[in-house]
């Protein structure tokens, strides 16, 4: 217990409970198919400009802590499609990091992770990826992290898209895989969601007609509760993100969050890269002392963090500084400087990467 409360002691003064990090080009890194997409498709709608943080903010990974990365990685890399793309290992600090995202079918990767080129990869790229942090020793002791989902969690769930539910589904079971609803469970036919081997959901989406997407899955969401949809949302509009759906219903809505990357589309579900899902109980905004846990509270951790790529860390942050909900993290705070954390509006910490990156001080695979 001492040594992983020493551990999270110099994440919180170094890069802040390790979330991820860091960032150079615009569409080089991008894939040839999300390229064509993109500068295909109707002018991006931003939300007011002159607004929008300086730095180009791209939304760029969620983070999510694992205790055994020997089941973990298996897990999203062979049943659900995602490719490791970057590691990141402190054996000085004993953790490690790993970065995993879906390529569009065909698409080979030949970068070692945890190579300076695979750094660089990662720290450009205008695709979302999943983050799994590992403190090293936990996948040997008993301790478990705090998946959501209960009372006032604020983290719900990250999601895969596929053409198929019910096959996709047949073949994780078929893995072994646990699930908390299978397709044809409860009301809500048609959808799924399955354990990960730390008990994170994973909701398995059908996309929408009219998706030309070749890969058996791809990444597609990651769900955050919100108290104030009014201030949730001009916050990630402020970084950049563009409403694309919002659905109403009698005690609940949804609205779900593009990239700035990303086009304007009528269905989130033909989109390859992910959306950020804000889900608002009806009531809460107006409730004083309802506030959603957001990951990182002692004894509640599992999710951390989502971060955006800008151009200079410094003038994002004295953007977002407007705004007014702090920062866990300034850029010159702690050990490691020229990154950031700053607070949503429920107090969820969105990280601040430079595009192109910085050193991590991390022990690099070298060729």
């Amino acid at each position: 217990k001492s040594l992983l409360h020493a551990r999270l002691f110099w994440l919180s003064n170094l890069f802040l409970a390790t979330s991820s990090a860091r960032p150079t080009s615009k569409t080089a890194f991008l894939s040839p198919t999300f390229r064509s997409f993109v500068s295909s498709s109707a002018p991006l709608r931003m939300s007011s400009t002159e607004q929008v943080v300086p730095g180009r903010p791209t939304w760029q990974q969620t983070m999510l802590r694992i205790k055994d990365p020997a089941k973990s990685l298996p897990f999203y890399t062979d049943l659900l499609g995602f490719t490791l793309i970057d590691k990141f290992d402190f054996p000085q600090y004993e953790f490690s990091l790993y970065f995993l995202t879906t390529l569009p079918e065909g698409e080979e990767y030949n970068l070692t992770p945890g190579t300076q080129e695979s750094h660089d990869y990662l720290w450009s790229m205008e695709g979302v990826a999943l983050e799994l942090t590992h403190n090293h020793g936990t996948e040997e002791d008993d301790s478990t992290y705090h998946t959501g989902n209960q009372e006032n969690d604020g983290f719900g769930h990250i999601a895969v898209s596929v053409d198929d539910v019910y096959a996709a589904c047949e073949k994780l079971e078929k893995a072994g895989c646990s699930f908390k609803k299978k397709p044809d469970e409860g009301r809500m036919k048609g959808l799924a969601f399955v354990y990960d081997p730390d008990g994170y959901w994973v909701e398995v989406l059908k996309r929408a007609d009219g998706a030309d997407i070749a890969n058996e899955m791809n990444f597609s969401q990651t769900m955050l509760r919100v108290k104030d949809p009014k201030k949730s949302l001009e916050f990630y509009k402020r970084l950049g993100m563009k409403l694309l759906e919002e659905h109403h219903f009698d005690d609940f809505s949804l609205f779900m969050m593009g990239s700035s990357n990303v086009p304007q589309v009528e269905k989130c579900g033909v989109l390859f890269p992910p959306v950020l899902e804000l889900t608002h109980n009806h009531g809460t905004e107006n409730d004083e002392k309802m506030k959603h846990y957001n990951g990182n509270e002692d004894g509640r951790q599992g999710f951390g963090h989502i971060g955006f790529l800008v151009d200079d860390v410094y003038e994002a942050c004295d953007g977002i500084r407007e705004m007014g909900y702090g920062f866990r993290k300034e850029p010159d705070g702690g050990s490691m400087k020229g990154l950031a954390f700053a607070y949503d509006p429920d107090g969820y910490s969105v990280e601040i990467i430079k595009r192109g990156g910085i050193d991590f001080g991390d022990v690099k695979i070298t060729k």
